[in-house]
Order: C-alpha cells, then structure tokens, then sequence
C-alpha cells in the first residue's frame, strides 16, 4: 500500500509515494512552464498546465515505482499559495493565473485598506492585505479585466485546481485559504465581513476543510488520464508552507524550519494565533487540525540562485554553483546581494523593492557574487526569524529544507547567520512529502498528523554555528539592514521610471 503526495509548485509538479511508515518509496518531477512576466513584477501561469503537469508527475511515479493506482490508498495535495485561479459555470479557466509573486496589485491593497481599514482587514482576517495575496488580484481583474470578471463562476488556489480535475469538486483548506486576504484565520472559516464590504458574492468561493479530511475521489476521467484508480480518496492537503513544515516535523512547539525553495520561509508552529502588529509576518491556519502557525517570507530565495544561473551561467548545476562560493571567504569580501528579485515580504512589505549587489569591486570575482546571494538571502531569513522570536517564540533548533537545506554549505551559512543550530532530515522533500503524510494521517491507520509525524520524521545531521564565523556574520548582518532603508527612496525612482 502507499500514499500519494503531489505537490503544485512554480517549476513544476511532484508526486511522491510514500509507505506505511511514511518513508519515502518514489518520486518524479513533470516541468512547468516558465512564468509569464509581460511586465516587471508581474507573474502568470497557466493553470492548465499545472493539470498536464500533474499527470504526467503522477504516470511517471506510478511507472518508476512499478505499480499501479490500485496500489495507491490516499492522496494528498499541496502547492504553490496565493495564485488567482478563475472558472467558469463549465469548469473551464477564464484567463492565467495571477501566482504568488505577482505585485501588480498594490492601487487594489489601497483600495481595500480604504473601503474596509487597515485595522479591520486584520480584525477580519488576522493579517494585513498584501499584493501577493489571492483578493487583490481578483479585484484586479474585476477593474482591469471586466469581461474575465463576468465570467467567473469559482475562484481556486493552484493545488485546488488539480483537486478539481480530480474529483470534480470545488474545495481547499484551511491553510491555503489563510493567504487569501477573504478567510477569517482565528475563526477558521471565510470572512464574510471582507466580502461584503468588497461587494464579493460568497458563491464564488471553494468549500473549506481541515487538511487531513476527505474532500472527494477520483473520477473515472481523472483516472483514465492519471492511470489512478477511480474512487481514490483525496484528502485537503495544504498550502505549500504549511505541507513543507508537516513534512519537517513542525508540529509542536520549539522546532522551527527554514524552507529555501524559489521562496524562502521561516516557518513556526504555535497553539493559538499571534499577531506581529505590523503585519511582517504571516499568521495562518496550520495543516494540523486546530492549530496555527507564523512564518517570514523571502520571495526571491532560491529564484535569486535560480536567476543567476540562467542569465549568468547557463548550463552549470546549482551544486556546481555553491562548490565555487566555496573559493569566496566568508563575508564575500565585503559583497552583499539583496533578494528582492519580486519585491519583499518580511520585514518590509513591500511590493517595488528590487534585488542586487551592493559593493561591487574590481576585485570581486564570479565566486563573490555567487556567496553573496547565499549570504544575502541567509540574512533576508534571518530577518523572518527575529520577527517570529519576538513574538515569544521559543527557538531550539531550525531544520532546512528545500533545495537550498539539500546544501551542507548553505546549511553552514544559514546556521553561522542565525547563530543557531540547523538540522537536517533524513527526508528533504518538503512540501510534497507534508502533502504524503497528510493523506496518510487522513486515510491510513493513524489518528492524527503529530501522530504520522512522530513516526516518519527523523533527523541526520546538525550543523553547528561556529563562533569566528557568526560573529563576522552579525557585522554584515548589521550592514544588511542598514541598505534596504538607505534604498527604498531609490526603489520608488525605478518604479516610476517601468
């Protein structure tokens, strides 16, 4: 018997299969295409691709794995959070999906903070508006887009859309649906205070659920493109943050993950929910029934890695690219990168901040610059943990993730950085594996997610903070802070200017 984890990321989807015992058996990746970026900071997929991607994702695991879908019990999803996902009364989508990083909306956020107060949009929803969430871009559409808007029949998030090709059913949960801007996080149900006063009709919203309950099952037309079997379970599943941390054991107090994907997310569990005042940090419904979780976001992590080797070294592999950070001392000789390659979330909130070095010499050399985006982003993380550790949140150990924690050289940076701990797990397939587990939790023999947890986690390695190193680290860390608030004025000259 196994369990299928399929997670709906931007490069791509992974299906992941996993045993009784939450070990994983198999996995295949299917790629995305590239996000459409007709202007600066904009971001647009094709949700159907997502769905081609997922078959093909899940045809080939069932292949390498040997077996068939009627050897699969569960399903569980996962995916890439915030994207504007828009049907009609067919089940068709209207036009691409505006995904997580797109920043066009920010005269949307205004308008909301107007109509509804900034105050009472964090009353309603336990966090403030911003232009990456799911609810400006849909009033984005409706201003600039009226003929889509007129259309729409449901809104979907990324994963629900390849929930809805699987089962027919219009459905999310809880923590996906907390990046919204519309859902009622304290409450755990759909904010109709922030619809009404935005004029919205509830009916264009997906039913909403705990992550590890049933929301449907595959079809026979499902099935006949997936090679699944019909009548397989799916469970909720989550938000690609909030899956990753179940897969990396964040499921009670005191462990904290750091996740490097094209994003970067620190990421804590907490038993009820905490504000940052200033809305820095994100306060969602976590995977695990009935509890929350905080978390900081980069929103160029590993994209800034990413871009560097498709514009500046094309065809070198991201192993190769840390093995020659390697040749740079440590501090990049006095070199910074700044990851604002989308704009900034934490701690800054905002959605025009560009990326870059800061003190290039002709003494710097390829090596420097590629340290100093791991360093950069290492501090950019930092940044979410202080923010998190202020709200009383105790830090024992921060376990990483992603494809950058898959790094033991960025593992040591991250840990000389945060002057704390890393951890390592013999499992790093991030969110994925969390979408494995919570079908496992919902349709095999456990009675909860910590339960799964406490079975399949386990830790490998930990990388210590070496003292020399990390006091370097905080005096670049406090150069670091000092650049973005010499620059924002800067920021708002090049925005005028594209």
């Amino acid at each position: 018997m196994y369990w299928l984890g399929l997670d709906v990321g931007t490069g791509g989807s992974r299906a992941l299969l996993v045993d009784e015992r939450g070990q994983v058996r198999c996995g295949y990746t299917a790629p995305h295409e590239e996000m459409r970026m007709e202007r600066p900071l904009w971001a647009e997929q094709r949700p159907e691709n997502w769905w081609e991607a997922a078959q093909a994702a899940i045809r080939g695991v069932l292949k390498e794995a040997g077996i068939d879908g009627g050897q699969i019990r569960g399903i569980g999803l996962s995916g890439q959070m915030h994207g504007l996902v828009m049907l009609d009364r067919d089940g068709n989508v209207i036009r691409p999906a505006l995904i997580w990083c797109d920043q066009r909306s920010q005269p949307q956020v205004d308008y909301i903070n107007r109509v509804v107060g900034k105050d009472n949009v964090v009353a309603f929803t336990a966090n403030p508006v911003l232009t990456g969430f799911t609810l400006p871009k849909l009033l984005w559409v409706r201003e600039n887009d009226p003929a889509s808007f007129e259309r729409l029949h449901k809104i979907l998030l990324p994963k629900d859309y390849v929930r809805f090709k699987l089962t027919g059913e219009y459905c999310t949960d809880v923590s996906d649906a907390s990046g919204t801007s519309m859902f009622d996080v304290v409450m755990r149900k759909w904010s109709m205070r922030m619809l009404q006063a935005l004029k919205l009709d509830p009916g264009i919203l997906p039913n909403v659920v705990e992550s590890p309950e049933l929301t449907g099952t595959v079809t026979e037309e499902a099935a006949e493109l997936t090679g699944l079997k019909p009548g397989t379970p799916v469970v909720g599943g989550a938000g690609d943050q909030a899956a990753s941390a179940v897969g990396n054991g964040i499921v009670k107090p005191g462990i904290v993950s750091c996740t490097l994907g094209t994003s970067g997310v620190v990421f804590a569990y907490m038993d009820r929910p905490h504000y940052d005042p200033e809305g820095r940090v994100h306060t969602f419904c976590h995977a695990v029934p009935g509890k929350w979780h905080v978390m900081g976001v980069t929103q160029g992590a590993g994209l800034s890695l990413q871009w560097f080797r498709n514009q500046l070294a094309p065809g070198k592999s991201y192993d190769e690219l840390t093995q020659e950070a390697q040749a740079s001392p440590c501090g990049a000789q006095g070199l910074f990168w700044l990851p604002y390659m989308m704009g900034e979330r934490t701690p800054h909130l905002d959605p025009i901040a560009r990326g870059g070095w800061i003190g290039v010499t002709a003494k710097h050399t390829r090596a420097d610059l590629i340290r100093a985006i791991l360093e950069g982003v290492a501090y950019s993380q930092r940044d979410c943990l202080e923010l998190i550790e202020g709200l009383g949140v105790q830090v024992e150990a921060v376990r990483a993730s992603g494809g950058g924690g898959q790094s033991a050289f960025w593992r040591q940076i991250l840990a000389d950085v945060f002057g704390k701990r890393v951890v390592a797990l013999r499992t790093q397939e991030g969110s994925a594996y969390g979408a494995a587990l919570l079908a496992l939790a919902g349709t095999g023999p456990y009675n909860s997610v910590e339960e799964v947890c406490e079975v399949a986690i386990e830790e490998v390695s930990v990388t210590e903070p070496r003292p020399y190193e990390s006091q370097l680290y905080q005096r670049g860390y406090e150069v670091y802070r000092a650049l973005y608030p010499s620059l924002r004025p800067i920021y708002s000259l090049i925005h005028q200017l594209t």
